[in-house]
């Protein structure tokens, strides 16, 4: 009997260009926009860009266009951009290593050479001409949780969707090569709507249940619990839940500065950004006294840490990850963090009762009793420093917008501000790229814009919504500035609702905190930094501003022209070159200046 297929053209399915493909299932997933750069090995692949409904955002470097992706995906759920083979995308590896770090969904496309030039090993530019074509692969295999070369019609559809199911699975990027051949090659297309990619399905079982029931006892026979939420929980899709444990629970509740933002942080319970020894003493002391720390998405860097100072003491830490729970070091393992958020809500509701805090202990708790300062406060003609901007700034921020502060004094700034609800806090986590903030403003600024074809900011339906007229709004050093200074251009073609504020403090001060006070390394050149939109093509007219003294930075935020205008803003603030935020920076600032103070003496200080 003969089992060879039908050639009735009826039974045939449907097929589609595997570049189409790809696209189209970006689309289902959320990306609306590609970041990137043109190159020889991708321009076949570009020209299926905007046929798919996408938009195409030409970025000035491969490196932002990284940085830009990044921003997009967490506000937007995942993020695409797409590079050239060899020198494209090893500009972009750093920002995807910077992904991986942070958990960003980023999907990362490089068009490839064809497979015939591959195979017969030729020496063809952008490689190191031995005929290797797989070294590229390989380094991106170190900072992507997938990867894919596409050189199969049979496999390809499922090739795409198994990458980009990881890619959401785990919030870390992931990489597929296009080579340049396969580009128009024809691949089924029924995948496309008779699988959907989504998260892996969770289901109970007693394994689990017995580990969030243990999560109930603790919480009814606590007498000082407290809730830290980090920021992967927007990785791990269970904002939401903590959100309503939160809420339910009325459990005094701090964050890291990752997750800012990330619940709404006007909530009576919810008390800041907890800093370690670098806290008030009154939050310390609360800390110490705890019986029961429930730490929800950890993420402990020492930057977003503290210097490990506030990573709450295991014995009395129950700790919600990825898949597992540690319950004072006890691990419960294959407990899925989404399910276990939820069934714990559930319970808890049901069953469990937490302790209730009494008034007098919330009083000591300083964050609803420290609001922001109004510039009656200050004198007008006093030079602008760290030790009120950031209490005095808030007034200006408003719900719905997105602030990002720049690895440097800016990063240490934004996250002692205190925000009004619905607003995304992005602030310097673990990679700490110098430059990255610039060109992910722009890809926040555009998720923001297009906020109305999936306003959730986290597949899970996150309770912080981008608003399609929100501003993003950029802290940034000058030094910083220089890094990426190339993406103004970009936020001005595509008209984003983008403030810029420059600090400019003649250079790297956080450096300067760190080592070297007075060495000429860390200096920069002395731009004229409101030239810059101009420079890139700005409509005459747009608005830019400086500020020295309260009096001049009062006048500047007074304006309806910077807080209701459209497109680019650009605001100059002027401060010491050694004045820093407190915190972190501030101690090792002092520790710099007794060193340099001593080698002047003739003495030798041992950091």
């Amino acid at each position: 009997m003969s089992h060879a297929p039908s050639l009735d053209p009826a039974v045939h399915k449907k097929t589609i260009k595997l570049a189409e493909y790809l696209f189209t299932r970006l689309g289902q997933l959320g990306v609306g926009a590609v970041h990137g750069v043109p190159g020889d090995f991708n321009l076949e692949l570009l020209d299926y860009v905007e046929p798919s409904g996408l938009s195409w955002v030409g970025n000035a470097n491969e490196l932002n266009a990284g940085y830009a992706a990044d921003g997009y995906s967490r506000i937007r759920g995942i993020g695409a951009l797409v590079t050239t083979f060899g020198v494209g995308e090893l500009s972009a590896i750093n920002a995807i290593a910077g992904a991986y770090a942070e958990r960003a969904p980023v999907v990362h496309i490089v068009g490839t050479p064809d497979r015939e030039t591959q195979d017969k090993r030729m020496p063809v530019h952008h490689t190191f001409n031995d005929g290797n074509f797989r070294r590229f692969g390989q380094m991106h295999a170190h900072v992507t949780v997938a990867q894919a070369s596409l050189r199969d019609s049979l496999t390809a559809p499922q090739e795409i969707d198994r990458v980009l199911e990881q890619c959401l699975t785990h919030s870390r990027p992931v990489y597929i090569e296009v080579p340049v051949d396969v580009v128009n090659m024809q691949v089924l297309a029924e995948r496309l709507t008779l699988h959907r990619i989504e998260l892996p399905e969770i289901f109970a079982t007693e394994h689990i249940l017995d580990a969030v029931e243990v999560i109930c006892q603790k919480l009814q026979t606590a007498k000082r619990p407290i809730i830290l939420l980090d920021g992967e929980c927007r990785a791990l899709n269970i904002t939401k839940d903590v959100q309503s444990f939160v809420e339910a629970t009325k459990i005094p509740t701090w964050t890291t500065s990752m997750g800012r933002g990330l619940i709404n942080e006007s909530l009576p319970n919810f008390q800041g950004v907890y800093k370690g020894s670098f806290d008030l003493q009154s939050v310390q002391d609360f800390f110490k006294q705890a019986d029961l720390v429930l730490i929800f998405g950890p993420h402990f860097s020492t930057t977003n840490s503290y210097a490990l100072t506030a990573k709450p003491s295991s014995n009395v830490s129950i700790v919600v990850s990825d898949s597992e729970i540690d319950v004072a070091g006890k691990i419960y393992r294959d407990v899925p963090a989404r399910l276990a958020s939820h069934m714990l809500v559930r319970m808890f509701t049901e069953t469990c009762e937490a302790a209730q805090y009494s008034t007098t202990d919330l009083e000591a708790l300083p964050w609803h009793r420290t609001p922001s300062i109004p510039f009656s406060s200050v004198p007008k003609d006093e030079p602008i420093s760290h030790s009120k901007l950031w209490d005095l700034f808030p007034t200006f921020i408003r719900s719905g917008d997105i602030v990002m502060g720049e690895t440097g004094t800016s990063g240490y700034g934004v996250r002692e501000m205190r925000t009004p609800p619905n607003v995304r806090v992005f602030a310097p986590v673990t990679w700490l790229s110098i430059g990255y903030m610039l060109p992910a403003a722009q890809g926040a600024a555009l998720a923001q814009q297009t906020a109305q074809a999936k306003i959730d900011a986290s597949i899970d339906g996150s309770t912080v919504r981008p608003a399609k007229d929100g501003r993003t709004i950029l802290f940034i050093g000058d030094g910083s500035l220089q890094m990426t200074v190339q993406e103004i251009s970009t936020i001005i073609r595509l008209n984003l609702n983008v403030i810029i504020i420059v600090l400019n403090n003649s250079g790297y001060t956080i450096e300067r905190a760190i080592h070297g006070l007075h060495q000429s390394y860390n200096d920069v050149a002395a731009w004229r930094y409101l030239n810059a939109p101009s420079f890139f093509g700005a409509k005459e007219g747009t608005f830019t501003a400086q500020a020295r003294t309260w009096g001049e930075l009062e006048s500047v935020l007074a304006s309806k022209e910077l807080s209701d205008g459209e497109g680019l803003r650009m605001v100059e603030l002027f401060l010491d070159r050694e004045d820093v935020p407190r915190g972190p920076l501030e101690w090792l600032m002092g520790k710099e200046k007794k060193r340099v103070e001593g080698l002047e003496a003739g003495k030798e200080v041992v950091p």
